[in-house]
């Protein structure tokens, strides 16, 4: 055994840790190595909330309704609910360095936690593939730019994209495949180098968004559907609460695994420091800069442009192509921190003998490359109220019992060699603690009903479903959190 190993284990486990649970990547992070202070965790979030699909989000409700304010408030307010979990779940990986699919053993046992570890690995395969296609976007609008619309061609039957949008979806995913052989460490030296760049970029655009309409345009003045008179009078708080539930959701995933960054921090206080900052104001400020730019096109091409390659496509001269490599950049950042970090730790997690970090990362991009994304953004309804708010649903309950395990039950003291063994309190029956698949089922199964009208397989459900399904993220983890809670008094 190698001297990390024995040295990780050492202090609170008796005998080696059990090979099919444990590999270097998964190992508790030692002290030397947790080197992130708030500064990186701030860049890390400011790299990840620049991007595409965070962009569209205050344009999607706005879409949809809302005024300008109402839209950039409903993310705010959504990101700063999202923030307590993070921190809350952050801390077990800041105390013993250990991530989310190691964390998650001491609630649902060291061989049940494939399941929560599976379920977000395959959320974020659909983001990998969302972030990848939009990303490739930027790089199709590009070559269209240099060579002509060389690339613009008839759909191919049966996939509804053209040959040419094909090549830059394969092209762009090659190079995240390039940056995942780089490793972790690498990532890192690459956010912090892109972080001030994308600020920057987003300044810039504004700037460029003002002196061109000679203002902000009309829609800053225009009033919400949902004020009187409006075509959707009286019915704001009934868009507004599946709308805030959405915006949480777009951070649920993050919210389970952030573990595996704040691993890697110096303090409590550089991952509480970091978040707090990088987290909501951006996510706001990126809203606030969706909203003006989106105004400007008003009175710059006649028609609200919500899609920023879209936008970037109809500029002239540099600019259109620095905006398009900001946008690249935004979302190869956002993707690789977001949905190949994370999920590649997952399918370790079902394999560490056999899978290491990189090879999850291999598997993510496949699944990403075969779910076909785009797909998904066909429609603002299927991107915010079936996908967000869909998945939200089955990883509310997961955090919910993380939670208050790691808080409630275990008073956040883990043995942390334990979560590596099969024979020892982790254990439960056979590697599974079935109060935790328990809890995490009856969590999800209130919402069910309303996700399947929602995404269009029954034609009506009873109203009390849907009215759950408006707060889908918010009652699975509170079901689950009370439930796990009750199944496991007298427990630890």
């Amino acid at each position: 055994m190698s001297q990390t190993t024995s040295s990780a284990f050492s202090a609170d486990a008796v005998g080696a840790p059990d090979p099919t649970l444990w590999n270097e990547d998964l190992n508790p992070t030692p002290p030397a190595a947790r080197t992130w202070t708030a500064t990186n965790y701030a860049a890390l979030w400011v790299s990840m909330v620049v991007s595409v699909p965070a962009y569209m989000l205050a344009s999607g409700l706005m879409s949809e309704g809302m005024n300008w304010w109402q839209a950039v408030l409903t993310v705010f307010l959504g990101n700063l609910i999202v923030l307590v979990p993070m921190v809350l779940v952050g801390h077990a990986g800041t105390k013993y360095g250990i991530p989310f699919p190691v964390l998650v053993r001491a609630s649902f046992g060291v061989r049940g936690a494939q399941l929560p570890a599976i379920l977000r690995a395959i959320v974020a395969c659909g983001w990998f593939g969302i972030q990848t296609w939009l990303g490739s976007q930027a790089i199709y609008t590009i070559l269209n730019v240099v060579t002509d619309n060389m690339l613009v061609g008839s759909n191919i039957p049966g996939l509804g994209i053209n040959p040419g949008q094909g090549f830059c979806f394969l092209l762009f995913w090659a190079l995240h495949i390039w940056l995942i052989t780089k490793g972790l460490e690498s990532i890192k030296r690459f956010q912090a180098l892109a972080t001030p760049l994308l600020i920057l970029a987003a300044l810039g655009l504004v700037w460029w968004a003002y002196t061109n309409a000679g203002g902000f345009g009309p829609m800053l003045s225009a009033p919400s559907a949902f004020a009187a008179g409006g075509k959707r009078a009286g019915e704001f708080w009934g868009f507004f609460w599946p709308s805030l539930t959405a915006m949480v959701g777009y951070w649920a995933t993050l919210a389970l695994n952030i573990p595996d960054f704040t691993r890697f921090a110096r303090s409590q206080r550089d991952q509480l420091v970091g978040q707090a900052v990088g987290l909501p104001l951006p996510m706001g400020l990126l809203a606030l800069v969706a909203v003006l730019v989106t105004s400007s096109t008003v009175v710059i091409y006649g028609q609200a442009i919500w899609d920023p390659v879209t936008l970037a496509g109809k500029m002239t001269g540099p600019s259109v192509i620095v905006a398009l490599l900001a946008l690249i950049t935004a979302t190869l950042m956002t993707n690789i921190a977001a949905n190949v970090v994370s999920p590649a730790y997952d399918f370790s997690n079902l394999a560490p003998h056999r899978i290491s970090f990189r090879t999850g990362g291999y598997i993510t991009a496949g699944i990403g490359l075969a779910m076909m994304p785009w797909k998904i953004l066909e429609t603002t309804k299927g991107y915010i109220f079936t996908w967000l708010v869909g998945y939200g649903a089955l990883l509310g309950p997961v955090a919910g019992i993380m939670m208050v395990d790691y808080f409630l039950v275990r008073r956040t003291v883990l043995k942390t060699g334990e979560l590596f063994r099969v024979d020892g309190p982790y254990g439960y029956g056979n590697g599974w603690n079935g109060r935790a698949i328990a809890a995490l089922v009856i969590g999800v199964l209130p919402n069910l009903p309303g996700f399947f009208k929602q995404a269009g397989f029954v034609a009506s459900v009873p109203g009390v479903f849907e009215a759950l399904y408006t707060y889908a993220w918010f009652v699975g983890l509170a079901i689950s959190a009370v439930v796990y809670v009750i199944l496991m008094r007298g427990r630890r």
